[in-house]
């Protein structure tokens, strides 16, 4: 290992396994995780809450800030005190993070939070636009992919596992709109980071995706 920080940025589509793979990583490691995608998740479920919708307006939003306390305990997610922690992996929220995540001043405002937390110490933060815009400085970058089919089985069997029915097909054609959604968007189109490791996990098990990325920080030099 090299003496620079262990600064791990994660990003790429939905259902790629960004998640998984970065807890996983925080735990082996020993260092601190944020699941950036949590914080735009629970957002969207905010503004579902207070009847914001999907689209709020600019003095929405910042208000919504001022009120807007998230909390990281372990695996435990607080929003306000009250725990949203699966609340916010529903099709509902599915569906509303997409228009959330693409507002311009929604991001700044996250982003700012993003940078405040991976500022001078060691961190895996996975997420949209963690590569370029949140940590543009990290030392080892990777984009995590997947075949649509794939990350809709993955998001399929997340779902039944905690009970929550769900049809494959839609969550298919949910994950193909959200891609054209975040591809084109304004604010920060989803793209892959010219200097990030692009990993396809498509047939890939979760220990071959976090085995071949320690490798990759244990090389000190991507």
């Amino acid at each position: 290992m090299t003496e620079r920080s262990i600064q791990i940025a994660i990003d790429g589509p939905a259902g790629a396994g960004k998640s998984t793979v970065a807890k996983q990583l925080s735990e082996r490691l020993g260092i601190l995780y944020l699941d950036t995608g949590a914080m735009y998740r629970a957002f969207a479920f905010f503004c579902l809450k207070n009847g914001l919708g999907t689209s709020p307006a600019d003095e929405q939003i910042l208000d919504a800030f001022e009120h807007f306390d998230l909390v990281f305990e372990g695996k435990t997610i607080l929003l306000n005190g009250e725990d949203i922690t699966s609340v916010i992996r529903t099709p509902e929220i599915d569906r509303a993070v997409s228009p959330i995540s693409a507002n311009p001043l929604i991001r700044e405002k996250m982003v700012e939070k993003q940078k405040a937390v991976a500022s001078g110490r060691d961190i895996v933060m996975e997420g949209r636009d963690i590569c370029d815009v949140v940590m543009p400085d990290a030392p080892y970058k990777f984009y995590l992919d997947a075949s649509v089919e794939e990350r809709a089985r993955r998001r399929w069997q997340q779902n039944t596992d905690k009970g929550i029915e769900s049809s494959l097909e839609d969550i298919k054609q949910d994950i193909v709109r959200r891609d054209e959604y975040d591809s084109t968007r304004e604010a920060t189109p989803l793209a892959v980071s010219r200097d990030a490791v692009l990993v396809d996990t498509t047939g890939m098990s979760l220990e071959e995706v976090i085995g071949l990325i320690i490798s990759k920080v244990g090389e000190g030099s991507i």
